[in-house]
């Protein structure tokens, strides 16, 4: 049997639910000693012909689905099945198409001692017209054509054996070979073994037991990815803000989920990448889900965060969906504006003897704490920015990209660059004092033309070893080579900023 690393088996663990209306898994014993089995409608779930060599979602008695924001998803899958005794083959259907056959895991939870899998096969030659019409080469198939007498379209059907198929069809009609043979349809006495209509996992089981299994399937599939999407809708005075975070899932997987328990782990995890089940992994209009309140539950998981569903859903498959993650009203915001400065400072590399313009960013702060309405682990994503206009409407301002937040942290949201705040920088001295050491003289003007004041945060480089010599404004070493001022300036006004710095390399 398939052994499952290490966070597999924890994330299965997690997983492990009884159907809706059952108080335990049915019980260890032959099928006359156990409970009867409820489908994840609550109603008994259908009787299992012992003849029928396939378990298909009519056997489905609970599905419970963990996404990963990697782009894979963990798949439990619970179905009641009859198994002959003896070495029989089971076809298991209506599976992720983009399962990953190295991760399958499968048990009987009836009688996990009584059944063991000899081989497993992953049958993914899916039937097609095109496939179909290759395994008939050799073989007679009817072709039929149209044509027209009395006024009227006739079918006329052609026995025609399938030669060869190699860039086009060559057909032996009698005994002649024919080629471009014009038939509206191909009609084939039967289908092969070997085609399967959907993805299907093939095992060949030992079962030393009774013919009524629970059988529990859990898979590694891909393109099943979730992330976050933040909504932060600030008041006209920059003071306040309500923020609502959505999960958005994508499943683009090939089939769907039906009625199952949704899981979703938030983390960067380590992965192995080699071969053909790599492609596997590799591939959206929004449908938003209304809530009155925050409806994902999120606890600590090994070294993620695990946000679970407090309902269970449908994942159709080609289906982007959204659920509320979390709600915060009237969140403290602090709005920011700041200057980086330039990596070169001893001339203006375009227009020489000119000003440098820098642009003026803006940021919005809050911090992720209960103090704020927050305080809860926020997964990496998008956060959109709002803000009120004159009128009472709601305008579109910026957006930003965050990574995992744990609670307690500051998050500061770049959403764009000033439009009446301009900041121009000069180099207005530079003298060598002696060997390998110089001072340098920098003005840099704050022209603010909104009508009301702000301070601008000024963050300068500054390489070598250096020593402030003296400042028009207060400032602070935030780190081995770099300063920063705060720049007060008036409504329509214009601020200074003048800095002398001895350096030594």
């Amino acid at each position: 049997m398939t052994r499952i690393p290490t966070l597999f088996a924890a994330a299965l663990a997690a997983l492990t639910v009884l159907p809706i209306g059952a108080d335990r898994p049915a019980s260890s014993g032959t099928s006359g000693s156990s409970p009867t089995p409820t489908s994840s409608t609550g109603h008994p779930a259908p009787t299992v012909d012992p003849a029928r060599d396939a378990s298909t979602l009519d056997d489905q008695v609970d599905l419970a689905v963990t996404v990963y924001n990697s782009n894979i998803a963990l798949v439990r899958d619970v179905r009641d099945v009859t198994v002959a005794p003896g070495t029989v083959d089971l076809k298991f259907v209506d599976i992720a198409a983009t399962v990953n056959p190295a991760t399958v895991h499968l048990r009987s939870l009836t009688e996990p001692s009584h059944l063991s899998i000899l081989e497993q096969n992953y049958e993914y030659d899916l039937l097609e017209p095109d496939k179909l019409l290759r395994k008939y080469v050799g073989r007679e198939v009817t072709l039929v054509r149209s044509r027209q007498e009395n006024g009227t379209t006739v079918d006329e059907p052609v026995r025609a054996t399938l030669v060869s198929y190699n860039n086009g069809p060559i057909w032996k009609i009698g005994n002649e070979f024919v080629t471009g043979f014009p038939s509206g349809q191909l009609r084939f006495p039967e289908l092969p073994d070997n085609l399967y209509s959907r993805p299907t996992l093939v095992w060949k089981l030992t079962n030393q037991g009774g013919p009524r299994h629970r059988l529990e399937t859990a898979y590694l599939a891909g393109n099943l990815t979730w992330n976050a999407d933040y909504v932060l809708t600030v008041g006209r005075d920059d003071k306040l803000g309500d923020l609502d975070g959505w999960v958005t899932l994508s499943n683009s997987s090939g089939t769907s989920f039906k009625n199952a328990r949704l899981q979703l782990v938030a983390g960067d995890l380590n992965r192995v990448r080699s071969g053909r089940a790599d492609e596997m992994f590799d591939r959206a209009q929004k449908m938003a889900v209304a809530a009155e309140a925050p409806s994902v539950v999120q606890e600590a998981f090994s070294e993620y965060h695990l946000y679970t569903l407090g309902r269970r859903t449908t994942i159709a498959n080609n289906e982007t969906k959204q659920v509320t993650m979390l709600s915060g009203t009237g969140v403290p915001v602090t709005k920011r504006f700041v200057v980086e400065g330039q990596q070169f400072y001893y001339h203006n590399h375009h227009r020489p003897g000119a000003p440098i313009k820098d642009n003026v960013q803006v940021f919005y702060r809050f911090k992720n704490d209960e103090k704020s309405a927050l305080g809860m682990p926020m997964p990496a994503g998008v956060v959109r920015v709002y803000q009120a206009d004159s009128k009472g409407g709601v305008q579109f301002v910026g957006e930003d990209r965050i990574d995992h937040t744990p609670k307690d942290e500051v998050l500061d949201l770049r959403i764009g660059n000033a439009f009446d705040v301009v900041c121009e920088r000069s180099q207005v001295d530079f003298q060598k004092i002696a060997t390998d050491v110089y001072e340098v003289e920098f003005e840099i003007t704050l022209r603010n033309h909104k009508t009301t004041p702000i301070t601008v945060e000024v963050n300068e480089p500054i390489g070598g070893s250096w020593r402030m010599l003296r400042s028009s404004h207060e400032w602070k070493k935030t780190a081995a080579w770099a300063a920063q001022f705060g720049v007060p300036v008036a409504a329509e006004g214009t601020s200074v900023l003048k800095f002398r710095v001895r350096v030594d390399y």
